[in-house]
């Protein structure tokens, strides 16, 4: 498989603040790369640098064979974006709005392309007759997944593409990039969600303070194989219990507490779910919960403390999310020049 995307040690300053550490990455055709990490982790400065919006302070980057800064318009075209914070207004309605970009994007067939936006927006359930400007949140987000989709790039950008969508759109979502995929396209994927990586990736890496901290296939990282459990039961023996249920398999960080011969159990069990759940069987089971744990946690357990470094990130040690828009956008003009 060709190589769609290459970073090369990529470094990232805004002043004194680092936002990226001798960043690698390769991307190749006809995958789906997932990129994962919390606010302030470099995530949408790496993919801003991808689509020259911002530059780098040193390293080499190159997509679909060509420098960002070099490419243009025209390495642009080939390119499908949703970027993290999607603004879209005007009182044209979807369709117009979705016409315009077909123009722009370079599309041989226009008349093509918008019937592929059509079926999206009919997979998607988004009113295109509709102004954009009248649209929830949520519909935007449809729409500027549309305009990422509907002309059918080699690449896709994907900047926390599920914000705002509900549980049944997101899972449409995630079948449009398989099929994205399945057509030899490349996607890069960022996400918070650990379960959108799990289902589409064939890669995925771990951002933490600028740096990746994991990466491989989504098996070899093992991402889920951590969960966090409730359990209430109702036993005669509160002791022999709290004894039993202390000695499960991969249980860790076990939490008890007794009423009324109901024992509370909390606690995250690192592995295989079987040993928790044969061991419940012994009792009346009242309540049972079984539930992902965060980004967070997951990654500081999977990585230790080389991850754990970049998660108490302040609010100031976040450039690519917290600051100021016009200082930013200055500063970006900046370095365009």
């Amino acid at each position: 498989m060709s190589e769609v995307i290459g970073i090369e040690r990529l470094h990232k300053r805004y002043g004194d603040r680092v936002a990226l550490q001798e960043l690698d990455l390769t991307v190749r055709t006809g995958t789906v790369f997932g990129l994962i990490g919390p606010n302030g982790a470099g995530k949408t400065t790496t993919l801003r640098t991808l689509l020259d919006i911002i530059r780098p302070t040193s390293g080499a980057v190159r997509v679909l064979g060509e420098e960002p800064r070099h490419g243009g318009v025209a390495l642009r075209r080939r390119i499908g974006y949703v970027p993290g914070e999607l603004h879209l207004e005007g009182r044209a309605s979807g369709h117009r709005m979705l016409s315009f970009y077909a123009e722009v994007s370079g599309s041989r067939d226009v008349a093509a392309t918008l019937r592929t936006a059509r079926d999206l927006a009919d997979r998607l359930g988004v009113d295109l007759d509709r102004p954009v400007r009248t649209l929830s949140r949520g519909n935007k987000q449809k729409v500027g997944l549309i305009q990422a989709f509907m002309h059918e790039p080699e690449l896709l950008i994907l900047d926390e593409p599920t914000s705002g969508l509900d549980p049944l759109v997101q899972r449409e979502f995630l079948q449009m990039v398989r099929e994205a995929r399945e057509n030899g396209q490349a996607v890069l994927l960022s996400s918070h969600v650990l379960s959108e990586i799990q289902q589409t990736a064939d890669e995925v890496a771990v951002l933490a303070n600028g740096r990746v901290v994991a990466d491989g296939d989504v098996a070899s990282l093992r991402l889920g194989s951590i969960r966090r459990v409730r359990a209430e039961i109702a036993t005669p023996d509160v002791a022999a219990a709290r004894a039993g249920l202390e000695r499960i398999p991969g249980l860790t960080g076990v939490g008890l507490s007794e009423s009324d011969g109901i024992l509370a159990l909390t606690g995250t069990v690192d592995g295989a779910i079987d040993p928790f759940v044969k061991a419940l069987a012994a009792f009346e089971v009242r309540d049972l919960s079984v539930e992902e744990p965060d980004l967070e946690e997951s990654v500081l357990r999977l990585y230790g403390d080389a991850a754990g470094t970049g998660m108490g990130a302040t609010h100031r040690d976040r450039p690519d999310v917290d600051m100021p828009p016009t200082r930013r956008s200055r500063r970006e003009r900046r370095e365009r020049r």
